[in-house]
C-alpha cells in the first residue's frame, strides 16, 4: 500500500432526501411510523437495524409502494453513530477497522453522523463504485491519491439499490466479493488500496421486469414482497398523509416525533438486549424441520431463521425465542431459497406458508 494514500474526506448527507427549491433547508425523510401497511417490509427492516448479520433485505413489488421511502424512513429514524472525524470510511473511534488506511495512522477527533444511505445508480461505473485515482491531485500536484467510491461512503450503514434486479452482471459480482468480506480492495493505476466496507444491502425491484441473479439473490438474508393495497381505507389513508407530509414536511415529522422516539428507541433496547436472548434447542429443531420440508440448499436458511427469530424476540422484548418468531419471521427468511419446482404452480409464498401450516402448526 502506498503510504501517501490518504483519502480525502467525502461528505455524507446522510438520511436526508432532498432539498426545497429556492430553500436552502433539506426536506426530512417521511416518519417510518407513518408508513401504512406493508408490515412485512417494515418488520424486515427493523430486524436488519437490530442485527445487521441478518444479511440485507430484497423488496420486491409494485411501484409506488413505499419502497425506498421505507428504507430512507428507516435510516432517519436510527440513533446517530460515533465516528472518527476525516475518516471517510465512517470508522468507529472505539474499533477503528484494521483495514482502514486512515484510521491506522492513529485515531483523530470524533463526531456523530447519520446513519449512511448511499443509492447505487443502476448506470454506475466500477471506478464510481469502488473508488478511483483522484484525477484532480493527479494532474495538479503529481500526488496517487484515491478517491473513495460508493462503498466507502455506505461502511456502517446502508447500500440501496433500486430495480437490483437490473443490475449489470459485472457489479453484481463486485457486491458479492465485498459482502462477503466486509472489505473493498482497489488496484487501479498503480493504487493498492483496501478499507472496510460492511454494510446492509438493501434492494428493492419489480419482479415483472428481470430475475435477480440466484448469486445476488441468496445473498440476501430476508426477501418481502409488497403490493398494492387493495382496501379502500388504506389507499386514502396513504394518499392522505403524503399529501400532508408534502404540504408541510417539518409539520408532518414534529407530529410524529413522539412514536419515531419510541420506536428508536425500542431498536436500541432490542440491540443491547439482542446477545443475551436464547434460542432452545426447540425451535433450533423446528428450523431445520422448515428448511427440510421446503427443500432449500444448504444451511444459510437455518441461520437466517435462527438470528432473525433472535432478532425479533429482542425488538418483542422476549428473553426466549419461541416457535411465534418463527412463524412470524419465516416466509421473509425462506421464500427466495426455494427450488423451482416444475410441479407446483403455487408461489414461493404460498410453499412456505404451506410448510409452516404442517411443520409448525399453532
Amino acid at each position: 500500500m502506498h503510504d501517501h494514500l490518504a483519502p480525502p474526506t467525502v461528505r455524507d448527507t446522510g438520511p436526508l432526501i432532498g432539498v426545497r427549491h429556492g430553500n436552502p433547508r433539506p426536506v426530512p425523510a417521511f416518519p417510518f411510523t407513518a408508513i401504512v401497511a406493508q408490515e412485512e417490509m417494515k418488520r424486515a427492516l427493523l430486524i436488519a437495524a437490530v442485527d445487521p448479520t441478518v444479511g440485507g433485505v430484497l423488496v420486491f413489488g409494485d411501484r409506488g409502494t413505499g419502497k425506498s421511502t421505507a428504507i430512507r424512513a428507516l435510516a432517519a429514524l436510527l440513533p446517530k453513530i460515533r465516528a472518527v472525524a476525516g475518516c471517510p470510511y465512517s470508522c468507529s473511534p472505539d474499533s477503528p477497522a484494521a483495514d482502514c488506511p486512515h484510521c491506522s495512522q492513529g485515531r483523530g477527533k470524533t463526531h456523530t453522523i447519520p446513519v449512511p444511505v448511499v443509492d447505487l445508480p443502476l448506470g454506475a461505473t466500477e471506478d464510481r463504485v469502488v473508488g478511483a485515482l483522484d484525477l484532480e491531485r493527479a494532474l495538479t500536484r503529481g500526488e496517487k491519491a484515491f478517491e473513495p467510491g460508493l462503498l466507502a461512503r455506505a461502511n456502517r450503514g446502508f447500500l440501496y439499490i433500486d430495480e437490483v434486479n437490473l443490475l449489470e452482471d459485472h457489479l453484481v459480482d463486485l457486491l458479492l466479493d465485498v459482502a462477503a468480506s466486509g472489505v473493498n480492495t482497489v488496484e487501479r493505476e498503480g493504487l493498492s488500496l483496501r478499507h472496510p466496507a460492511r454494510f446492509v444491502l438493501v434492494g428493492s425491484g419489480n419482479p415483472e421486469e428481470g430475475e435477480l441473479r440466484p448469486q445476488l439473490l441468496d445473498r440476501f438474508g430476508l426477501a418481502c414482497e409488497v403490493g398494492t393495497p387493495t382496501e379502500i381505507a388504506t389507499r386514502i389513508e396513504v394518499v392522505r398523509r403524503r399529501d400532508a407530509f408534502e404540504r408541510d414536511a417539518e409539520g408532518f415529522c414534529a407530529a410524529h416525533a413522539k412514536t419515531e422516539k419510541a420506536l428508536q428507541k425500542r431498536i436500541v433496547a432490542a440491540r443491547e438486549r439482542l446477545g443475551t436472548v436464547s434460542v432452545p434447542d426447540a425451535v433450533l429443531e423446528a428450523a431445520a424441520k422448515l428448511c427440510l420440508a421446503l427443500g432449500t440448499d444448504g444451511l444459510r436458511g437455518e441461520l437466517t431463521l435462527m438470528r432473525t427469530a433472535r432478532a425479533l424476540a429482542a425488538l418483542d422484548g422476549a428473553e426466549t425465542v419461541d416457535i411465534a418468531h418463527l412463524r412470524q419471521v419465516a416466509p421473509s427468511a425462506l421464500r427466495h431459497r426455494l427450488r423451482r419446482n416444475p410441479l407446483d404452480e403455487s408461489g414461493s409464498t404460498a410453499r412456505v406458508a404451506r410448510a409452516i401450516t404442517e411443520v409448525l402448526p399453532e
